[in-house]
Protein backbone atom coordinates (compact mmCIF):
# COMPACT_ATOMS: atom_id res chain seq x y z
CA UNK A 1 0.00 0.00 0.00
CA UNK A 2 0.94 3.50 -0.77
CA UNK A 3 1.36 6.32 1.92
CA UNK A 4 2.03 9.70 1.09
CA UNK A 5 2.43 12.23 3.28
CA UNK A 6 1.68 16.00 3.84
CA UNK A 7 1.70 18.76 6.28
CA UNK A 8 -1.83 19.25 6.06
CA UNK A 9 -4.54 16.98 4.69
CA UNK A 10 -7.86 18.70 3.90
CA UNK A 11 -10.24 16.04 3.10
CA UNK A 12 -13.20 17.76 0.30
CA UNK A 13 -12.71 20.40 -2.43
CA UNK A 14 -16.22 22.82 -1.25
CA UNK A 15 -15.34 26.40 -0.25
CA UNK A 16 -14.96 25.86 3.19
CA UNK A 17 -11.56 23.65 2.61
CA UNK A 18 -10.38 25.59 -0.64
CA UNK A 19 -10.11 28.75 1.63
CA UNK A 20 -8.50 26.90 4.30
CA UNK A 21 -6.18 25.69 1.80
CA UNK A 22 -5.39 29.29 0.80
CA UNK A 23 -4.56 30.55 4.21
CA UNK A 24 -1.97 28.07 5.12
CA UNK A 25 1.92 29.15 4.10
CA UNK A 26 3.36 28.14 0.95
CA UNK A 27 6.10 26.54 3.17
CA UNK A 28 3.63 23.58 3.90
CA UNK A 29 2.87 20.94 2.07
CA UNK A 30 -1.32 20.85 1.49
CA UNK A 31 -2.53 17.86 0.21
CA UNK A 32 -6.90 18.00 -0.63
CA UNK A 33 -8.65 15.25 -1.39
CA UNK A 34 -12.29 14.57 -2.55
CA UNK A 35 -14.59 12.07 -2.88
CA UNK A 36 -16.06 13.09 -6.92
CA UNK A 37 -14.71 15.40 -9.21
CA UNK A 38 -12.90 18.81 -8.12
CA UNK A 39 -16.04 20.85 -9.14
CA UNK A 40 -18.56 18.61 -7.46
CA UNK A 41 -19.09 20.68 -4.27
CA UNK A 42 -22.51 21.38 -3.40
CA UNK A 43 -20.74 25.30 -2.83
CA UNK A 44 -20.42 25.19 -6.36
CA UNK A 45 -24.69 24.43 -6.48
CA UNK A 46 -25.24 27.78 -3.94
CA UNK A 47 -27.29 29.63 -5.89
CA UNK A 48 -28.90 33.04 -3.87
CA UNK A 49 -25.48 34.31 -2.22
CA UNK A 50 -23.46 35.19 0.75
CA UNK A 51 -24.40 37.46 3.76
CA UNK A 52 -21.91 40.81 4.22
CA UNK A 53 -22.33 43.11 7.35
CA UNK A 54 -23.67 46.68 5.63
CA UNK A 55 -21.94 48.79 8.32
CA UNK A 56 -22.21 49.14 12.18
CA UNK A 57 -26.06 50.25 12.25
CA UNK A 58 -26.62 46.63 10.64
CA UNK A 59 -24.94 44.32 13.52
CA UNK A 60 -27.99 43.82 15.80
CA UNK A 61 -30.33 43.53 12.88
CA UNK A 62 -28.19 40.86 11.39
CA UNK A 63 -27.46 39.73 14.96
CA UNK A 64 -31.53 39.51 15.70
CA UNK A 65 -32.34 37.50 12.12
CA UNK A 66 -29.38 34.66 12.81
CA UNK A 67 -30.57 34.18 15.75
CA UNK A 68 -34.53 34.35 15.48
CA UNK A 69 -33.95 31.98 12.32
CA UNK A 70 -31.68 29.47 14.18
CA UNK A 71 -34.57 29.64 17.27
CA UNK A 72 -32.13 31.10 19.46
CA UNK A 73 -29.88 27.93 19.69
CA UNK A 74 -27.02 29.68 18.03
CA UNK A 75 -23.55 30.12 19.77
CA UNK A 76 -23.71 33.79 19.82
CA UNK A 77 -19.75 33.96 20.06
CA UNK A 78 -19.28 32.23 16.49
CA UNK A 79 -22.64 34.70 15.12
CA UNK A 80 -20.41 37.31 16.61
CA UNK A 81 -17.53 36.07 15.07
CA UNK A 82 -19.14 35.49 11.39
CA UNK A 83 -20.63 38.59 11.32
CA UNK A 84 -17.47 40.63 12.49
CA UNK A 85 -15.71 38.68 9.58
CA UNK A 86 -17.88 38.73 6.65
CA UNK A 87 -16.28 42.51 4.98
CA UNK A 88 -12.87 40.91 5.45
CA UNK A 89 -14.14 37.82 3.55
CA UNK A 90 -15.72 39.92 0.73
CA UNK A 91 -12.74 41.81 0.53
CA UNK A 92 -10.74 38.72 -0.54
CA UNK A 93 -13.37 37.34 -2.31
CA UNK A 94 -13.05 40.39 -4.68
CA UNK A 95 -9.52 40.07 -4.57
CA UNK A 96 -9.48 36.83 -6.09
CA UNK A 97 -12.24 37.84 -9.18
CA UNK A 98 -15.37 37.45 -7.66
CA UNK A 99 -17.56 39.89 -9.64
CA UNK A 100 -20.38 40.49 -7.10
CA UNK A 101 -23.42 42.16 -8.78
CA UNK A 102 -23.32 46.01 -8.99
CA UNK A 103 -26.27 48.45 -9.22
CA UNK A 104 -24.82 52.45 -9.90
CA UNK A 105 -21.32 51.15 -9.80
CA UNK A 106 -21.43 50.03 -6.07
CA UNK A 107 -22.13 46.57 -4.88
CA UNK A 108 -25.82 45.00 -5.34
CA UNK A 109 -27.43 43.82 -2.04
CA UNK A 110 -30.76 41.41 -1.97
CA UNK A 111 -32.90 40.32 0.58
CA UNK A 112 -33.78 36.80 1.01
CA UNK A 113 -36.39 34.94 3.61
CA UNK A 114 -35.91 36.14 7.64
CA UNK A 115 -33.72 39.06 6.62
CA UNK A 116 -34.52 42.21 8.14
CA UNK A 117 -32.79 43.94 5.06
CA UNK A 118 -30.94 43.46 1.96
CA UNK A 119 -28.05 42.94 3.08
CA UNK A 120 -26.76 39.45 0.40
CA UNK A 121 -24.19 40.19 -2.70
CA UNK A 122 -24.72 37.73 -5.49
CA UNK A 123 -23.73 36.76 -8.97
CA UNK A 124 -26.65 36.02 -10.99
CA UNK A 125 -27.96 33.25 -9.86
CA UNK A 126 -25.11 31.15 -9.34
CA UNK A 127 -22.87 32.67 -6.60
CA UNK A 128 -21.88 29.36 -5.24
CA UNK A 129 -20.33 28.80 -8.62
CA UNK A 130 -18.81 32.18 -9.07
CA UNK A 131 -17.16 32.37 -5.69
CA UNK A 132 -16.11 28.54 -5.17
CA UNK A 133 -14.60 28.59 -8.99
CA UNK A 134 -12.70 31.47 -8.16
CA UNK A 135 -10.94 30.07 -5.37
CA UNK A 136 -10.60 26.80 -6.67
CA UNK A 137 -8.74 28.97 -9.93
CA UNK A 138 -6.38 30.48 -6.72
CA UNK A 139 -5.68 27.24 -5.25
CA UNK A 140 -4.88 25.67 -8.55
CA UNK A 141 -1.85 27.99 -9.23
CA UNK A 142 -0.13 27.28 -5.23
CA UNK A 143 2.69 25.28 -5.53
CA UNK A 144 2.00 23.93 -2.72
CA UNK A 145 -0.95 22.22 -2.85
CA UNK A 146 -1.78 19.06 -4.79
CA UNK A 147 -5.63 18.13 -5.63
CA UNK A 148 -6.66 14.06 -5.55
CA UNK A 149 -9.70 13.20 -7.61
CA UNK A 150 -11.95 10.31 -6.93
CA UNK A 151 -10.27 9.50 -3.84
CA UNK A 152 -12.71 8.09 -0.73
CA UNK A 153 -11.58 8.40 2.72
CA UNK A 154 -12.62 5.02 4.50
CA UNK A 155 -11.26 5.29 8.05
CA UNK A 156 -9.00 7.43 10.07
CA UNK A 157 -5.52 7.01 12.43
CA UNK A 158 -5.17 8.42 15.62
CA UNK A 159 -3.75 7.08 18.35
CA UNK A 160 -3.90 9.25 22.22
CA UNK A 161 -7.10 10.51 20.87
CA UNK A 162 -4.61 12.55 18.29
CA UNK A 163 -5.17 12.13 14.49
CA UNK A 164 -2.66 11.34 12.61
CA UNK A 165 -4.13 10.93 9.15
CA UNK A 166 -6.42 8.45 7.13
CA UNK A 167 -7.00 4.98 5.15
CA UNK A 168 -7.99 6.12 1.83
CA UNK A 169 -9.08 4.40 -1.91
CA UNK A 170 -8.17 5.60 -4.80
CA UNK A 171 -10.27 5.41 -8.10
CA UNK A 172 -8.54 2.27 -9.44
CA UNK A 173 -9.82 0.35 -6.39
CA UNK A 174 -6.13 0.60 -3.78
CA UNK A 175 -5.83 1.54 -0.42
CA UNK A 176 -3.80 5.12 0.03
CA UNK A 177 -2.50 5.63 3.33
CA UNK A 178 -2.03 9.75 3.88
CA UNK A 179 0.01 10.93 6.85
CA UNK A 180 -0.61 14.09 7.89
CA UNK A 181 0.52 16.50 10.81
CA UNK A 182 -3.22 18.59 10.83
CA UNK A 183 -5.99 16.96 9.14
CA UNK A 184 -9.42 19.26 7.67
CA UNK A 185 -12.78 17.66 7.40
CA UNK A 186 -14.46 19.44 4.83
CA UNK A 187 -16.30 16.89 3.58
CA UNK A 188 -19.74 18.39 2.87
CA UNK A 189 -23.62 17.87 4.05
CA UNK A 190 -25.32 14.34 3.98
CA UNK A 191 -28.08 14.90 1.41
CA UNK A 192 -26.55 11.69 -0.44
CA UNK A 193 -28.83 10.00 2.88
CA UNK A 194 -31.82 11.12 1.44
CA UNK A 195 -34.19 10.35 -1.31
CA UNK A 196 -34.68 14.40 -2.16
CA UNK A 197 -32.11 16.42 -1.80
CA UNK A 198 -30.71 19.67 -3.60
CA UNK A 199 -27.02 17.95 -2.87
CA UNK A 200 -24.99 15.81 -4.92
CA UNK A 201 -25.52 12.16 -3.87
CA UNK A 202 -22.08 10.97 -2.98
CA UNK A 203 -22.27 13.54 -0.12
CA UNK A 204 -23.29 10.86 2.77
CA UNK A 205 -21.31 12.12 5.72
CA UNK A 206 -19.09 9.71 5.75
CA UNK A 207 -16.88 11.97 8.13
CA UNK A 208 -19.49 11.56 10.66
CA UNK A 209 -19.51 8.13 10.81
CA UNK A 210 -15.49 8.09 11.12
CA UNK A 211 -15.63 10.39 13.86
CA UNK A 212 -18.28 8.59 15.85
CA UNK A 213 -16.11 5.49 15.45
CA UNK A 214 -13.33 7.39 17.16
CA UNK A 215 -14.89 8.85 19.85
CA UNK A 216 -15.09 12.62 18.47
CA UNK A 217 -17.60 14.47 19.68
CA UNK A 218 -20.96 15.41 17.77
CA UNK A 219 -23.73 18.32 17.59
CA UNK A 220 -27.00 18.84 17.06
CA UNK A 221 -26.76 16.07 13.70
CA UNK A 222 -30.86 15.84 14.19
CA UNK A 223 -30.56 19.85 12.80
CA UNK A 224 -31.78 19.00 9.66
CA UNK A 225 -32.91 21.86 6.88
CA UNK A 226 -35.37 21.06 4.35
CA UNK A 227 -35.51 23.51 1.93
CA UNK A 228 -39.13 24.67 1.03
CA UNK A 229 -39.34 25.55 -2.74
CA UNK A 230 -37.42 22.77 -5.26
CA UNK A 231 -38.95 21.99 -9.09
CA UNK A 232 -40.94 19.29 -8.77
CA UNK A 233 -39.83 16.13 -10.78
CA UNK A 234 -40.95 12.63 -11.15
CA UNK A 235 -37.44 11.98 -12.69
CA UNK A 236 -34.74 10.59 -10.38
CA UNK A 237 -31.95 12.41 -8.73
CA UNK A 238 -30.57 15.67 -7.51
CA UNK A 239 -33.55 18.04 -6.91
CA UNK A 240 -33.26 21.45 -8.65
CA UNK A 241 -33.44 24.40 -5.97
CA UNK A 242 -35.05 27.35 -6.64
CA UNK A 243 -33.49 29.83 -4.90
CA UNK A 244 -34.71 31.83 -1.53
CA UNK A 245 -33.67 35.10 -3.41
CA UNK A 246 -36.63 34.15 -5.99
CA UNK A 247 -39.34 34.90 -3.04
CA UNK A 248 -37.12 38.00 -1.17
CA UNK A 249 -37.31 39.81 -4.89
CA UNK A 250 -41.32 39.23 -4.38
CA UNK A 251 -41.94 35.88 -6.31
CA UNK A 252 -45.59 34.37 -4.90
CA UNK A 253 -46.79 30.95 -3.78
CA UNK A 254 -49.87 29.27 -4.75
CA UNK A 255 -52.16 26.54 -3.36
CA UNK A 256 -54.28 24.22 -6.07
CA UNK A 257 -56.87 27.03 -6.08
CA UNK A 258 -54.35 29.87 -7.04
CA UNK A 259 -54.24 31.18 -3.89
CA UNK A 260 -51.97 32.80 -1.58
CA UNK A 261 -51.37 30.81 1.72
CA UNK A 262 -48.39 31.79 3.47
CA UNK A 263 -45.57 34.66 4.16
CA UNK A 264 -43.12 33.54 1.38
CA UNK A 265 -40.20 35.08 3.16
CA UNK A 266 -40.85 32.97 6.33
CA UNK A 267 -38.08 31.09 8.02
CA UNK A 268 -37.52 27.87 5.56
CA UNK A 269 -38.29 25.46 8.36
CA UNK A 270 -41.58 27.10 8.95
CA UNK A 271 -42.85 28.13 5.61
CA UNK A 272 -41.60 24.29 4.50
CA UNK A 273 -44.64 23.34 7.18
CA UNK A 274 -46.69 25.49 5.91
CA UNK A 275 -46.34 24.39 1.89
CA UNK A 276 -46.80 20.39 3.30
CA UNK A 277 -49.82 21.35 5.05
CA UNK A 278 -50.80 23.20 2.02
CA UNK A 279 -49.56 19.96 0.05
CA UNK A 280 -52.12 17.52 2.20
CA UNK A 281 -55.33 20.18 1.83
CA UNK A 282 -55.24 20.10 -1.99
CA UNK A 283 -53.95 16.38 -2.55
CA UNK A 284 -50.83 17.60 -4.94
CA UNK A 285 -46.86 16.59 -4.42
CA UNK A 286 -46.57 20.02 -4.70
CA UNK A 287 -47.75 24.00 -4.55
CA UNK A 288 -47.20 26.53 -7.28
CA UNK A 289 -44.66 29.34 -7.22
CA UNK A 290 -44.87 32.22 -9.12
CA UNK A 291 -42.20 34.25 -10.66
CA UNK A 292 -43.99 35.77 -13.51
CA UNK A 293 -45.28 39.07 -10.99
CA UNK A 294 -41.21 40.00 -10.91
CA UNK A 295 -41.15 40.66 -14.78
CA UNK A 296 -39.17 39.63 -17.32
CA UNK A 297 -36.28 41.62 -17.36
CA UNK A 298 -35.46 40.79 -13.60
CA UNK A 299 -35.79 37.02 -14.31
CA UNK A 300 -33.57 37.20 -17.07
CA UNK A 301 -30.97 39.19 -15.28
CA UNK A 302 -30.91 37.64 -11.73
CA UNK A 303 -31.82 34.29 -12.16
CA UNK A 304 -31.01 33.35 -15.56
CA UNK A 305 -29.93 29.58 -14.93
CA UNK A 306 -33.20 29.36 -12.93
CA UNK A 307 -34.61 30.45 -15.99
CA UNK A 308 -33.02 27.99 -18.24
CA UNK A 309 -33.12 25.19 -16.00
CA UNK A 310 -37.12 25.26 -16.00
CA UNK A 311 -37.19 26.00 -19.59
CA UNK A 312 -35.50 23.02 -19.97
CA UNK A 313 -38.51 21.04 -17.99
CA UNK A 314 -41.22 22.51 -19.85
CA UNK A 315 -41.68 25.66 -17.57
CA UNK A 316 -41.21 29.37 -19.04
CA UNK A 317 -40.91 30.72 -15.56
CA UNK A 318 -41.52 34.64 -17.62
CA UNK A 319 -44.70 33.11 -18.26
CA UNK A 320 -45.91 29.86 -16.58
CA UNK A 321 -46.19 29.11 -12.46
CA UNK A 322 -43.62 26.45 -11.63
CA UNK A 323 -44.38 23.38 -9.12
CA UNK A 324 -42.34 23.06 -6.31
CA UNK A 325 -41.55 21.63 -3.48
CA UNK A 326 -39.70 20.98 -0.32
CA UNK A 327 -36.78 18.83 -0.07
CA UNK A 328 -33.57 18.12 1.99
CA UNK A 329 -31.41 20.83 1.87
CA UNK A 330 -28.36 21.65 4.37
CA UNK A 331 -26.84 19.95 7.36
CA UNK A 332 -26.84 22.53 10.64
CA UNK A 333 -25.48 19.65 12.77
CA UNK A 334 -21.97 17.66 12.41
CA UNK A 335 -19.23 17.32 13.89
CA UNK A 336 -18.38 19.37 17.30
CA UNK A 337 -16.06 22.21 16.73
CA UNK A 338 -15.02 25.21 18.88
CA UNK A 339 -14.50 28.73 17.54
CA UNK A 340 -11.32 27.92 15.61
CA UNK A 341 -12.69 24.70 14.41
CA UNK A 342 -10.92 22.20 16.20
CA UNK A 343 -12.67 19.21 17.12
CA UNK A 344 -12.44 16.88 20.40
CA UNK A 345 -9.25 15.33 18.82
CA UNK A 346 -6.05 16.61 18.05
CA UNK A 347 -4.57 17.76 15.22
CA UNK A 348 -8.46 17.35 13.84
CA UNK A 349 -10.16 19.83 12.69
CA UNK A 350 -13.62 20.35 10.56
CA UNK A 351 -15.04 23.26 8.64
CA UNK A 352 -18.11 23.80 6.47
CA UNK A 353 -21.32 21.79 6.66
CA UNK A 354 -19.29 18.75 7.60
CA UNK A 355 -18.98 21.00 11.32
CA UNK A 356 -21.46 22.03 13.89
CA UNK A 357 -20.15 25.65 15.16
CA UNK A 358 -23.40 27.00 16.62
CA UNK A 359 -23.68 29.63 13.80
CA UNK A 360 -26.97 28.14 12.69
CA UNK A 361 -28.53 27.20 15.33
CA UNK A 362 -31.98 24.91 14.74
CA UNK A 363 -32.46 26.70 11.16
CA UNK A 364 -29.64 28.26 8.72
CA UNK A 365 -30.50 32.09 7.55
CA UNK A 366 -30.34 32.16 4.02
CA UNK A 367 -27.30 32.89 2.78
CA UNK A 368 -25.08 32.75 5.67
CA UNK A 369 -23.88 29.06 4.80
CA UNK A 370 -21.28 30.76 2.36
CA UNK A 371 -19.92 33.08 5.05
CA UNK A 372 -19.87 30.85 7.54
CA UNK A 373 -17.31 28.37 5.50
CA UNK A 374 -15.36 30.68 4.67
CA UNK A 375 -15.21 32.28 7.97
CA UNK A 376 -14.19 29.17 9.56
CA UNK A 377 -12.44 27.81 7.22
CA UNK A 378 -9.70 30.58 7.15
CA UNK A 379 -10.14 30.24 11.09
CA UNK A 380 -8.94 26.63 11.41
CA UNK A 381 -5.71 27.17 8.88
CA UNK A 382 -4.97 30.33 11.21
CA UNK A 383 -5.17 27.50 14.60
CA UNK A 384 -2.63 25.16 12.73
CA UNK A 385 -0.40 27.70 11.84
CA UNK A 386 -0.65 29.53 15.30
CA UNK A 387 -0.33 25.92 16.92
CA UNK A 388 2.21 24.19 14.38
CA UNK A 389 4.50 21.45 15.81
CA UNK A 390 5.66 18.57 14.41
CA UNK A 391 4.33 15.40 15.76
CA UNK A 392 6.86 13.01 17.49
CA UNK A 393 5.07 10.34 15.23
CA UNK A 394 7.70 8.32 13.36
CA UNK A 395 6.29 6.60 9.61
CA UNK A 396 7.09 3.11 11.04
CA UNK A 397 4.69 3.98 14.13
CA UNK A 398 2.06 5.15 11.51
CA UNK A 399 2.48 2.27 8.82
CA UNK A 400 1.51 -0.02 11.58
CA UNK A 401 -1.30 1.89 12.94
CA UNK A 402 -2.14 2.21 8.91
CA UNK A 403 -2.15 -1.60 7.96
CA UNK A 404 -4.24 -2.46 11.78
CA UNK A 405 -7.04 -0.16 10.30
CA UNK A 406 -6.70 -1.79 6.88
CA UNK A 407 -7.61 -5.46 7.99
CA UNK A 408 -10.23 -4.09 9.69
CA UNK A 409 -11.68 -2.39 7.01
CA UNK A 410 -10.97 -4.99 4.37
CA UNK A 411 -13.40 -7.31 6.63
CA UNK A 412 -16.45 -4.61 5.12
CA UNK A 413 -15.67 -2.95 2.60
CA UNK A 414 -18.11 -4.27 0.69
CA UNK A 415 -20.70 -3.15 2.64
CA UNK A 416 -18.65 -0.24 4.21
CA UNK A 417 -20.38 2.87 2.46
CA UNK A 418 -23.99 1.28 3.15
CA UNK A 419 -22.81 0.72 6.79
CA UNK A 420 -21.73 4.33 7.49
CA UNK A 421 -25.13 5.22 6.04
CA UNK A 422 -26.85 3.35 8.64
CA UNK A 423 -24.41 4.56 11.36
CA UNK A 424 -24.80 8.26 10.81
CA UNK A 425 -29.00 7.77 10.40
CA UNK A 426 -29.33 5.46 13.43
CA UNK A 427 -27.45 8.28 15.20
CA UNK A 428 -29.94 11.00 13.46
CA UNK A 429 -33.03 9.16 15.14
CA UNK A 430 -31.28 8.71 18.09
CA UNK A 431 -30.84 12.00 18.66
CA UNK A 432 -34.28 13.06 17.34
CA UNK A 433 -35.85 10.25 20.02
CA UNK A 434 -33.62 11.52 23.23
CA UNK A 435 -35.24 14.98 22.57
Amino acid sequence: MKIQNTDVLIVGTGASGLFAALHIPQDLRVLMITKGQVRESDSFLAQGGICMLRDEDDYESFMEDTLKAGHYENRRESVDIMIRSSQGVIRELMDYGVDFARKDGKLDFTREGCHSKPRILFHEDITGEEITSKLLQAVQKLPNVEILEQVTMLDMIEKENTCLGILARTEEGEHLGIQAEYTIFATGGIGGLYQHSTNYPHLTGDALAIAMRHGVELEHIDYIQIHPTTLYSKKPGRRFLISESVRGEGAKLYNAKGERFANEVLPRDVLTAKIREQMEKDGKPFVWLDMTVLGEKVILNHFPHIYERCLEEGYDVTKDWIPVVPAQHYFMGGIHVDRDSKTTMDRLYAVGETSCNGVHGANRLASNSLLESLVFGERAASSIVEHWERANRSAEEFSKLLQKTEVCVCRQEKDLADTYKQEVLGEIERERQAK
